[in-house]
């Protein structure tokens, strides 16, 4: 492995998980009145309901697949299923849902991109943020056939035991990618710096909208009419 792989997928990870979690916070802290996502729904409808819905259930059972897929350790399912079996459930599962991600996504960026209006009042980040989602979506959809040659389920375990090495702090993390094609180190690349932008784009009301579900469990309001 060379150095550039090493700085990559070694410490590049680091890099970007600190400044995802402190840029997120630091945020929050000091500039709340831009925790939001801007929506340009009074501007233009079109596009957005569809384009909205179809990228939010893609990207979000992605990002679930990809959580608990990549971060569980192989002994807990493999009495339940075998690495081959759960490779092909994710790549039907998963490419399913990014095909519909990847549709909602381009939606967005294409009314982002051609409505006048939309496009004056747009920031940098706004678009910026939907190249790289388009982008990495592109490449996610790239890797399933590449998946299809390693049926065993070989290449998907050596890229979750990365993952787990990056968040446990074992060394060893980047020998795990070892033979991996350019496409999967790409997408692994282009997710951390994802991650890397977040605090910085209108990414954050994703904290918000995780942060919602303790409506759910908190305790009850009591509300007195005055008088």
């Amino acid at each position: 492995m060379s150095y550039s792989q090493y700085f990559l997928f070694g410490i590049y990870p680091y890099i970007a998980l600190a400044i995802f979690l402190l840029g997120s916070l630091i945020r929050f802290d000091r500039e709340q009145y831009t925790w939001k996502s801007d929506s340009s729904q009074l501007l233009k409808r079109g596009q957005l309901r569809l384009g909205s819905n179809l990228f939010h259930i893609g990207v979000l059972f992605l990002f679930f697949g990809h959580f608990f897929g990549m971060l569980t350790p192989h002994f807990l399912y493999e009495p339940f299923i075998s690495s081959g079996a759960k490779q092909i459930l994710a790549m039907v599962s998963g490419g399913t849902a990014g095909v519909l991600a990847f549709i909602g996504v381009s939606l967005l960026l294409h009314r982002r991109l051609t409505e006048p209006r939309i496009r004056a009042t747009s920031k940098p980040s706004d678009i910026l943020i939907l190249l790289l989602l388009w982008l990495q979506l592109a490449l996610g959809l790239a890797t399933i056939p590449l998946s299809a040659q390693h049926l065993d389920g070989s290449m998907m375990i050596r890229l979750a035991e990365w993952a787990q090495h990056i968040v446990t702090f074992r060394s060893g993390a980047v020998e795990m990618l070892a033979g991996a094609g350019w496409v999967f180190k790409t997408h692994l690349f282009l997710g951390m710096t994802i991650f890397l932008v977040f605090p910085f784009t209108r990414l954050v009301h994703v904290w918000s909208g995780f942060a919602a579900t303790t409506y759910a469990a908190r305790a009850w309001q009591l509300v007195r009419p005055r008088g």
